[in-house]
């Protein structure tokens, strides 16, 4: 029988996911991924009013803090037929595109970088080299000798106090470290910047939604009024605050984060030969300003099949089933069928092993994820579906980014499909939202000097207004990818509300048929240097940046959360 490895929690922050993995050799050859707390954000709306199913959506996630507002929000107005002013909608997509670019920053320096550089091997660096190889890296405005002299003392301080925090328990010493002692440096103090750059980007939404994380929102626009000359929220010294940190989003996206990711993909070449999954590619969408009933799209929906960029499909939303034959629920209509959204059921029936367990039975039910399929078909949702999305059909410059990066690279566009390339697409789908967030700008400005400063449409906002029994969907493409929330409401309340969510799609376990998530799927075959050090593991899982918070939608706070590996 083979080996099962287990590494549980595989995640830095952002919720409990188990990956049990069975080897031949040092050789993955089958691996099943697991989420392994539960919450039931569904049960909790139902029978609420749905004009504040935002703010219980919201709160799936305290990372991606505000796209379940949103398209909740989305969902509520779509069943109820709500219009939303210009400068609402232009407002949300500036909320939005903060989130995206937070996000993808924040993954990769908090989340991914240390499955990639050494802060150990990075106290023998020499800052004065360090600072030249800044000068060649990128226009960041520290290279100084003085400030890579400054970020190695912080570290030696934090090495001699045997505090090592977030660097604890880290495979330092395992073989597939590749960088530099300086490039390494180098990394690490981009990692501290990002830690302060951060902190601001997110201001833009306290300055339109009132607070950091989970803003506030409305049903039918903003909260926020908009007195270009008053003490609104919303001014012209609130206006031109927003305008200067998206200035300097821009400037770290391409001076500090993609500059960075060019250096982790010249140094680990083999990773693009790593990590694909079964080829399928979802992105439901994301409007251009915030309804998808005007089928205008930002990004439009698309379903791209066994890799095939010559054909990008348009999207059939009643084809999107849930299953739950080896998740911990059941259905009224039998555990192998699967279930659309709308009528969706969450079921809570936990049938696994009594804590402590070794191993999980993965021959039946493992998970607390579901598992959505398109078109019965598993798929890969998130940065590199969106970006393989627009590659095929060649909008927003996406498909010359990404052949004069892989050119640059001396990669085929075909090694896209691989740990690196999923790691690089968060990189570019970044910088098109920071370059967005410019244009959305500048678009609200000309609106509100033009006269219109409307935020709110509250012509429904009355109960007695609406449907006596309706439906409505809200669909985004947040960090992760493809997000949806789906609403039933009947006499005023909500009768039945679903979320289908991005790391449900790529972490689920296998469905009716036997198929393999993202997850499951990408990790075929990886080749472990050290058992007792995964490391190969978790670059792939997270490069896909899980959020098993918002798959498993109760938190035991006797959760041991120190990072074990048992091996049978």
């Amino acid at each position: 029988m083979a080996n099962r490895i287990v590494v549980d929690p595989i995640t830095r922050i952002e919720g409990h996911l188990r990956i049990e993995a069975d080897l031949e050799g040092n050789t993955i050859k089958k691996a099943y991924s697991a989420g392994t707390m539960v919450r039931g954000i569904e049960l909790i709306l139902k029978g609420r009013d749905p004009r504040e199913a935002w703010a219980f959506a919201q709160r799936i996630c305290g990372v991606c803090t505000s796209v379940h507002a949103l398209s909740s929000i989305r969902a509520v107005e779509d069943a109820l037929e709500i219009s939303v002013p210009k400068n609402a909608s232009l407002i949300r997509k500036l909320m939005e595109g903060t989130i995206m670019v937070h996000d993808h920053v924040v993954h990769f320096y908090q989340l991914h970088l240390l499955d990639w550089i050494n802060p150990i091997t990075a106290l023998e660096a020499n800052p004065q080299e360090t600072a030249k190889l800044a000068l060649t890296h990128s226009k960041a405005p520290k290279n100084s000798v003085e400030y890579f002299n400054g970020v190695l003392e912080k570290l030696k301080k934090l090495t001699a106090s045997k505090q090592l925090g977030i660097f604890t328990n880290g495979y330092w010493d395992h073989p597939d470290y590749k960088l530099t002692p300086e490039e390494n440096l180098l990394l690490l103090a981009h990692y501290l910047e990002a830690l302060v750059w951060q902190s601001k980007l997110v201001q833009i939404h306290t300055l339109f939604g009132g607070k950091n994380p989970h803003p506030n929102y409305l049903v039918g626009g903003v909260p926020a009024p908009i007195n270009l000359n008053g003490n609104a929220p919303i001014n012209m010294d609130s206006l031109e605050k927003v305008n200067t940190i998206i200035d300097d989003a821009i400037v770290f996206v391409e001076e500090y984060y993609l500059p960075d990711l060019k250096l982790i993909a010249k140094n680990y070449p083999k990773w693009f030969e790593i990590g694909e999954n079964l080829g399928n590619f979802l992105v439901l969408g994301e409007p251009l300003y915030d309804s998808h009933r005007d089928n205008k799209w930002f990004i439009p929906p698309t379903f791209i099949q066994n890799r095939d960029l010559n054909n990008p499909q348009n999207i059939d939303y009643k084809q999107i089933k849930e299953y739950i034959t080896h998740s911990w629920y059941d259905y009224s209509v039998g555990d192998d069928k699967g279930l659309h959204p709308f009528e969706g059921e969450t079921n809570l029936h936990y049938t696994g092993p009594k804590p402590p367990f070794e191993h999980l039975n993965t021959n039946e039910k493992y998970s607390w994820v579901k598992a959505p399929r398109y078109k019965d078909y598993s798929v890969e949702t998130g940065p590199l579906a969106r970006v393989v999305a627009l590659y095929a059909r060649d909008l927003h410059g996406i498909k010359a980014e990404v052949d004069t990066l892989f050119s640059e690279l001396n990669m085929p566009i075909e090694k896209i499909y691989s740990t690196m390339g999923r790691t690089l697409a968060r990189g570019l789908d970044a910088k098109l939202y920071a370059h967005s967030m410019k244009k959305w700008f500048n678009e609200l400005m000309q609106n509100i000097k033009s006269g219109d400063t409307k935020t709110a449409n509250q012509e429904k906002w009355q109960p007695s207004t609406w449907p006596k029994d309706t439906k409505g969907y809200g669909i985004m493409e947040a960090p992760r990818g493809s997000l949806s929330h789906w609403v039933h409401i009947k006499d005023e309340k909500i009768e039945n509300y679903q979320a289908v969510v991005p790391t449900t799609w790529n972490a689920s376990p296998r469905d009716a048929k036997g198929q393999p998530s993202a997850y499951e799927s990408s990790l075929l075959n990886h080749t472990l240097a050290k058992l007792k050090e995964p490391l190969e593991i978790l670059r792939t899982i997270h490069s896909f940046d899980p959020c098993m918070a918002c798959a498993v939608h109760v938190y035991d706070k006797k959760s041991n959360k120190t990072f074990k590996v048992k091996i049978q």
